[in-house]
């Protein structure tokens, strides 16, 4: 795993590759997006991770934003609740690569690391 970019403060950790990675997705965009992060019910263990971009106009009084360098990622308080201190990193190995999910809330992850469980 990558060095993270902010202190412990933020409830949601973003490595420096990770960063670059989101940066550069919403570059190929062509707007001023944020990245919208949270949980759903559903997956192998039981809830998966969510990750889009979204219009910035679309946060809400009920979400969470975490600043990186001017990159917003938001995340809604429910889904905070599951997702305080999760690290995301990206690899761009050739297996396994990709943004991975650290959740130190998890008690259970599913092989591809895309769900997991409380």
């Amino acid at each position: 795993m990558t060095q993270a970019t902010q202190t412990q403060e933020r409830g949601i950790l973003l490595s420096e590759a990770a960063l670059r990675q989101v940066k550069s997705l919403q570059a190929s965009q062509g707007q001023d997006l944020c990245l919208r992060v949270g949980v759903r019910q559903g997956g192998c263990s039981g809830m998966s991770y969510m990750m889009d971009f979204e219009d910035i106009s679309k946060i809400t009084p009920q979400d969470e934003v975490f600043d990186y360098d001017g990159f917003k990622i938001v995340c809604d308080r429910k889904s905070l609740l599951y997702l305080y201190g999760l690290m995301l990193d990206y690899s761009n190995a050739m297996i396994g690569g990709g943004f991975q999910f650290t959740n130190p809330n998890a008690s259970q992850t599913c092989g591809c690391g895309k769900s997991f469980g409380v």
